[in-house]
């Protein structure tokens, strides 16, 4: 079959106290801190996403915190900051054992027979990760060496990232392990994590310990097929079962038969092509696909339909098994996920994927798929990606850790997503871009869900109509009415390392064009946010209705508005709100509040608009450190009638609009302050414009416009003029036509003087470029002096 090109994610930007566990606002659920046991490594207490009643996924293992076991180790966080070890730790907090004898020790709350641990050890010289092993002891005795690795681990550079440890911006520093102790161990047992030797890795950091209660192997269905006795496939992993289990899913269909995987672990070196047949095993820790093609690196296990330019795949059932593939770099043309391919009318239930590229990237048009009660852990890209055309379709009670991309998403690129959820899922660690996240769809609903631990460039819930492929005229923009209930946010949220300030717990993007829908977020708590509570960004969100929302806790900002839209909000409270303003403003009057009643501690005229980003304080279940506390919207501001000062530049972050642009480069790259991205007009399509607005009339007396300052930008002429609206309909000219040279050797930029006449608009006009066919800025900014 022939692979349909690759998402080319994120080349460019996209980039409380105690009081979290009471109960929240209205219908919202409350969060119970975890319980540490008597002998501890006294980690700050932090609310658990696994202990939010009613929502997320309900999971069939009991999770323990290393900070918060018994331990001689070193405690490390609590840490938010991309890029160290705890950052990427659930609750940012995590205990390093770096000398033989040293541990971490966890006492049972429920009998267990299994458990699985989270853990990071360094990377090795080259890139390729260090092999080793630690000590499960039970009771102080009977140690059992469990293999750990770092090869699942360790990227570095610039999307889509690499293996080279010389290279920047080391993350996705951990991996999970699992083993089975041979026998139910009962309440009150003492099991240990201990190093043995550092010989292999110098040091263990353990984050955390998941017990569990496996059931019996799941025996073979009567009259189904055996793709050992039947087929002759090697439960021992030894020989290649790749075109034997292949043979039996094709005798499946044509005999209406079940086909069961026995226990054992399976080599399989390329996707498994299934369509109207049941593939199920004794149940994912018993029986196993895995394997790689060892010449042909984009060839891997995966269990996929047929793609839908091949006819799709339909009225397919996988369950009870575990696909745990051996993906070590992130390459998005490789088809290299657990799932994938088009299965309508088809379930995927009770399925581990771990180690792969994607757990799941479903390619449409398809309908009426669903994934349920699986685990999705250690992925190089997203957990879960519906990608055009999926309609009706579900993913529910569902954990997600770990992906290297989104958690769970849908895109809707060039063919209408339309009436999918994601709900009762529990959504933990995605290391880049959000938790979970809609590009476009119509009527989609994600609720019931838990959210927690955003690490970098994404949020913990987003809606957006960005991305190739999602605008109104192909259908695939947001619209419909897209609902957001009952869902919990903790630690959400983080910074943008290409746009250099934090994203919202739950935020909006217009990038591709304004947002026009009926987005309702009700009933849901948005608790120790790491910057804003709510974002919006990139162009317009309208529609928008918050109602019976708990805030509790932000970093920075409950609001941080950079974009114009209009929302309602009734009964929405925000407490312990870093800064004493609660909301960043700097479009004014381009975005509409509506209050209704039961509001507090979120609301502030005027709003600030510094131009400067504060750094965030995290709580981590603590009070804020700085800030002093939410402004009580009864209180009059200092003096209405003084406008702030403008300093700085005042075209950063405010809303661009433009008459076109290649590829990824949109014109929010001008207004970033980062001028290592840019816009890039349309090619051989002049003139050519760009407009930001100001949020309010300012009097602009001059323009600094950047290109990238790298060497590689040869010199080059643009020939553009400047005008000027109040109102965005009427221009008048600021500047006429005239060439301005940029040269890497003197910085790269040029400077525009303007008379300094009042206006809100600001639009640069490109008719000419000698050294491309098209408008490049990757700065434009503003000044008043």
């Amino acid at each position: 079959m022939t692979s349909p090109p690759r998402r080319p994610l994120f080349k460019r930007s996209i980039s409380a106290s105690l009081s979290l566990a009471l109960a929240a606002v209205g219908t919202a659920a409350a969060v119970v801190l975890t319980g540490a046991p008597a002998a501890q490594a006294a980690g700050v207490p932090a609310p658990s996403p696994l202990s939010v009643p009613g929502r997320g996924a309900t999971v069939p293992f009991k999770e323990q915190e290393a900070e918060y076991a018994a331990t001689n180790g070193t405690l490390i966080g609590p840490n938010r900051l991309y890029g160290t070890l705890p950052s990427e730790a659930s609750g940012r907090q995590a205990v390093t054992l770096d000398s033989v004898g040293e541990y971490v020790e966890f006492t049972l709350t429920a009998p267990a027979n299994a458990m699985s641990f989270r853990y990071s050890l360094p990377d090795n010289s080259a890139g390729t990760g260090r092999d080793a092993s630690i000590d499960v002891r039970v009771n102080g005795a009977s140690p059992k060496a469990v293999p750990v690795t770092s090869k699942y681990g360790w990227y570095y550079g610039g999307y889509p990232f690499n293996n080279n440890p010389g290279d920047t911006n080391p993350h996705h520093f951990y991996d999970e392990a699992r083993t089975m102790f041979g026998s139910t161990l009962p309440i009150g047992t003492k099991v240990r994590l201990q190093v043995s030797s550092t010989a292999a890795s110098p040091s263990f950091t353990i984050d955390l310990a998941d017990f569990e209660q496996v059931g019996a192997p799941i025996a073979k269905p009567s009259g189904a097929l055996d793709v050992v006795s039947d087929f002759g496939a090697d439960p021992t992993g030894a020989a290649d079962s790749t075109a034997k289990i292949q043979a039996a899913v094709d005798a499946g269909r044509t005999q209406g038969k079940e086909v069961y995987i026995p226990q054992g672990t399976f080599q399989v070196r390329d996707h498994i092509i299934v369509d109207k047949v049941t593939l199920r095993g004794a149940g994912p820790w018993y029986s196993v696909l895995t394997g790689r093609d060892p010449s042909n690196r984009s060839k891997a296990v995966g269990v996929y339909g047929k793609y839908a330019g091949d006819g799709g795949s339909s009225n397919v059932t996988l369950r009870d098994f575990a696909i745990i593939g051996d993906i070590r770099e992130r390459v998005d043309n490789d088809q290299v996920n657990a799932i994938g391919g088009a299965l309508s009318n088809s379930t995927v239930d009770n399925v581990w994927m771990q180690h792969t590229k994607c757990g799941a990237w479903m390619d449409g048009p398809m309908d009426n798929f669903t994934i349920k009660n699986s685990r999705i852990l250690d992925q190089t890209a997203d957990g879960v990606n519906f990608h055009y055309g999926v309609t009706n379709s579900t993913v529910t009670n569902t954990f997600v850790r770990n992906t290297g991309d989104d958690g769970l998403a849908m895109w809707a690129e060039n063919v209408p997503n339309v009436k999918n959820k994601f709900t009762f899922n529990t959504v933990i660690l995605p290391i880049l871009a959000n938790n979970i996240v809609t590009y476009g769809g119509k009527d989609i609903t994600l609720s019931d869900n838990v959210m927690a631990d955003t690490i970098s460039n994404g949020g913990g819930l987003h809606i957006a109509n960005r991305y190739p492929g999602v605008n109104s005229g192909q259908g695939t923009a947001v619209s419909g009415t897209t609902t957001a209930a009952r869902n919990t946010l903790i630690r959400t949220g983080n910074s943008d390392y290409n746009w250099n300030f934090g994203v919202g717990a739950i935020w909006f993007s217009g990038l591709n064009e304004p947002i026009n829908g009926n987005i309702n977020i009700t009933d849901s708590e948005v608790l120790d946010s790491s910057y804003a509570a709510i974002h919006l960004i990139e162009g317009a969100t309208n529609g928008l209705h918050f109602k019976n929302i708990k805030i509790d806790g932000a970093g920075t900002y409950a609001l941080q508005i950079q974009a114009p839209g209009t929302a309602t909000f009734d009964n929405v409270t925000a407490t312990h709100i870093a800064q004493s303003n609660p909301i960043h403003n700097c479009v004014g009057s381009g975005f509409q509040i509506t209050r209704g009643s039961g509001n507090s501690g979120w609301y502030a005229d005027p709003p600030a608009c510094t131009g400067v980003w504060p750094d965030p304080v995290w709580t981590n279940g603590g009070v804020p450190g700085g800030g002093t506390g939410p402004t009580d919207p009864t209180d009059p501001p200092t003096d209405p009638t003084d406008p702030p000062v403008e300093t700085g530049n005042l075209a950063k972050g405010r809303p661009v609009t433009e008459s076109g642009h290649a590829d990824v480069y949109g014109a929010s790259n001008a207004v970033d302050g980062n001028a290592n991205t840019y816009w890039e007009s349309r090619n051989n399509a002049f003139p050519q414009t760009i407009t930001v607005d100001l949020g309010a009339a300012k009097s602009v007396k001059r323009l600094v416009l950047k290109l990238p300052p790298a060497s590689a930008w040869a010199t080059r002429t643009q020939t553009l003029s400047v005008s000027g609206s109040t109102d965005n309909n009427t221009y008048n000219s600021l500047k006429g036509s005239a060439g301005y040279t940029f040269n890497p050797s003197s910085g790269n930029q040029a400077t525009v003087t303007l008379p300094g006449t009042s206006a809100r608009y600001v639009r640069l006009t490109f008719t000419a470029n000698t050294g491309w066919p098209a408008a490049q800025l990757s700065e434009l900014e503003a000044y008043t002096s």
